[in-house]
């Protein structure tokens, strides 16, 4: 209770709260900017066919379901942040030398990382756009026939759209509250529960037959509150090892040191990767040809669809892999090991240099089993969902909320809390002095 009052009685952090919610705000608004030629309806069934394009336009608030000039948002940039962080573990030695290079280096990286997202962004929507030509959509309006520049066009469109994303999400970090990249995708995902309680009560309770199926609809919410109770605590969930400093004196001062290393340090990049890995041979199914069953399409549609059970074994062995993978990127036993005799600092019981980073690297290794398990049954609940309830076409893309997008939510929730937090208490301090 004095954590929330000290929030809301800080005209400061009130101020770059308020600044947040407007700039949120005016995301929100230019999703429903069309672009203009667009017949939305050709890309709707796409979706509803796509997983990975029903996760993009899920994280978008439905602006790629719209065709809008936010179509594919955020999204590129945060798949350019990614590649990037990859491409620095010795892969390309430039982009490592950058990484040490302290803030000069971190700027450059930005910059790269900027202009990967535009290509990234531009590519795409030319995929999709031509995609859709090719699959037989009749997507432009009739007042004009089909060109490359008008192709061109309108990738250029959407790629201005993720710059603006880039720039307000930029905007959110340095004056607002909070990630703001994380902050984007959030507000996408959580204007997309409206839509999910319309589907169910649509089904369970307008069309339904009372009964059974309002049990149905009290049972999906209740399920939905249950697992983000349960994400919101394994998501606090830490293993702490403790620190100690070589030049610390007796009776100095001394106070609890620890390295806290998440339950689930990858966190839903795994996921996203796995994903879109499935999606490309089965978007490739989608745009060429209507018969799925036939041929060497039937089996791309049995391997690649996690509908399936082998598509689904593959999806959740993806994951696992990525786990793994992610997470040791992320908190790399080396680095942290080294960082620890640069701060003159050792873990209790266990040598410096390299029996510390083996040490840390069989403790991640142990931390990521039990996170992939907790990820592995996040990323099937909607699977799962989908087929115990029956759901299908519109009503599947409903349940996308159930395990990925809330833990996005919650991570997102819990860091932007702390943030809030930590200024409001650095005001304080500063009337104090």
């Amino acid at each position: 209770m004095y954590r929330i009052k000290a929030i809301f009685s800080n005209t400061q952090v009130l101020k770059r709260l308020g600044f947040t919610l407007l700039i949120l705000f005016i995301f929100r608004v230019t999703t429903w900017i069309p672009i203009p030629l667009i017949d939305t309806s050709a890309i709707t069934g796409l979706i509803a066919s796509n997983d990975f394009l029903a996760i993009l336009n899920n994280f978008s608030g439905n602006a790629l379901g719209r065709f809008s000039i936010m179509a594919m948002g955020i999204s590129p940039y945060i798949t350019a942040s990614i590649i990037v962080q990859m491409l620095q573990m010795d892969i390309i030695p430039v982009l490592k030398e950058w990484a040490d290079q302290g803030e000069a280096g971190k700027r450059k990286l930005t910059r790269l990382t900027r202009i990967m997202g535009l290509v990234l962004s531009f590519v795409q929507a030319m995929v999709l756009l031509l995609g859709l030509s090719v699959g037989g959509n009749e997507f432009i309006t009739s007042i004009l026939d089909p060109s490359p520049f008008l192709y061109v066009y309108m990738a250029l469109i959407v790629t201005a759209g993720t710059a603006f994303a880039m720039w307000i999400a930029d905007l959110i970090t340095r004056k607002g509250v909070g990630n703001g990249t994380s902050l984007l995708i959030v507000a996408g995902i959580i204007t997309s529960l409206p839509s999910m309680i319309t589907v169910l009560w649509t089904k369970y309770i307008t069309n339904g037959a009372g009964g059974l199926d309002i049990f149905f609809f009290i049972l999906i919410l209740v399920l939905y509150f249950g697992i983000l109770l349960g994400v919101t605590y394994l998501e606090l969930t830490r293993r702490k090892v403790p620190i100690q400093y070589a030049n610390r004196k007796a009776g100095q001062g001394k106070t609890d040191s620890n390295l806290p290393i998440k339950l689930n340090t990858a966190g839903v990049i795994p996921v996203i990767f796995a994903s879109t890995i499935l999606s490309i041979p089965m978007s490739i199914i989608g745009f060429f040809t209507s018969n799925a069953a036939s041929g060497a399409g039937y089996w791309i549609d049995q391997i690649f669809n996690y509908q399936n059970p082998i598509g689904f074994v593959l999806y959740m062995a993806l994951i696992l892999v990525f786990t793994f993978f992610y997470s040791f990127l992320m908190l790399n036993p080396e680095k942290v090991s080294d960082n620890l005799s640069k701060s003159n600092a050792y873990i209790p019981g266990v040598r410096p240099g390299l029996e510390t980073q083996n040490y840390i690297a069989k403790l991640l290794f142990k931390i990521t089993l039990l996170g992939s398990v907790y990820l592995l049954i996040l990323a099937a609940l909607p699977i799962i969902t989908t087929v115990v309830f029956n759901f299908s076409g519109a009503e599947s893309q409903s349940v996308i909320l159930g395990g990925t997008s809330l833990l996005i939510v919650v991570g997102v929730a819990m860091e932007t809390t702390k943030q809030l937090e930590t200024e409001a208490t650095n005001q304080e301090y500063k009337g104090i002095f």
